[in-house]
C-alpha cells in the first residue's frame, strides 16, 4: 500500500492536471442556455465519462504502454515535460484561452447535446496532461490494493470536479477574474514541480536500468 505522501502528491498531481476551479467558467460557457437540471445532468455525465477514461488507465496504462513498446521510465520523462509545458500554459494563463477556444468550437457546431463527452469529458476533464499524470502515477501504485487507491483518488478528484460544476456560478462569481488568476498561477506552479520530479525519477530509472 502507498504511503500518505505519496496518496497526497497523486491527489494533488491528478486534481491540480484537471483544475476544476480553471474549468468552472468554461462549464457555464458550453452549457448557457440550460437550466440548472439541464446542467446538473451534463455535469454528471461528464463526470462519469471523465471517470471511466482515466480509471482505466490507472488500470491499464502500464499495459498500454507496452503495446506500443514504451517503457514506464521513458513515459514518465516524457510525460513531466508534457506536465510541465501545462504548468508553463497555467503560470501564463495560455491554457485557458487554449480551452476556451475548444469551448467556442463545440457551440459553434451545435453539439449542445453531446458536450459532456465533448469538450467536457474529453478533452478538459481528461486532457493529455491528466491521462499522462495518471499513467505515471500508475507505475507507482502496484499491485491490485495500489490501484483501488489510486481509482479511489481519481474518483474523489471528479467528485470534486462534479460538485465545482453544481456550483459553477457561486465559484465563479466568488473568485472572479483576480481570483481565478491567481489560483491558476499557483496551482501552475506546483504543476511544474511536480513535473520536474516525473522526469527527475524517469531519467534516473533509465540511468538505472
Amino acid at each position: 500500500m502507498p504511503s500518505l505522501d505519496s496518496l497526497f502528491n497523486a491527489f494533488v498531481t491528478i486534481l491540480v492536471t484537471i483544475d476544476p476551479p480553471g474549468l468552472a467558467p468554461l462549464f457555464l460557457a458550453v452549457t448557457r442556455g440550460m437550466n440548472r437540471d439541464e446542467r446538473r445532468q451534463v455535469s454528471i455525465r461528464a463526470s462519469v465519462i471523465g471517470f471511466a477514461v482515466m480509471a482505466l488507465f490507472a488500470v491499464a496504462g502500464a499495459s498500454i504502454l507496452s503495446v506500443f513498446g514504451i517503457t514506464l521510465p521513458a513515459f514518465r520523462v516524457a510525460g513531466g515535460f508534457l506536465l510541465f509545458f501545462i504548468a508553463f500554459e497555467m503560470v501564463f494563463e495560455r491554457r485557458q484561452d487554449r480551452k476556451e477556444k475548444i469551448s467556442d468550437v463545440a457551440i459553434t457546431k451545435d453539439m449542445i447535446h453531446n458536450i459532456a463527452a465533448f469538450p467536457l469529458a474529453i478533452p478538459l476533464i481528461a486532457g493529455p496532461g491528466a491521462i499522462s499524470a495518471t499513467v505515471l502515477l500508475s507505475g507507482s501504485f502496484q499491485g491490485f490494493a495500489a490501484q483501488v487507491a489510486l481509482v479511489g483518488i481519481i474518483l474523489a478528484c471528479l467528485v470534486i470536479t462534479y460538485l465545482v460544476f453544481v456550483l459553477s456560478e457561486h465559484i465563479d462569481h466568488f473568485l472572479g477574474q483576480t481570483g481565478r488568476s491567481i489560483l491558476t498561477r499557483l496551482l501552475g506552479v506546483i504543476l511544474a514541480a511536480l513535473a520536474v520530479q516525473f522526469v527527475a525519477d524517469g531519467v534516473r530509472a533509465l540511468v538505472t536500468g
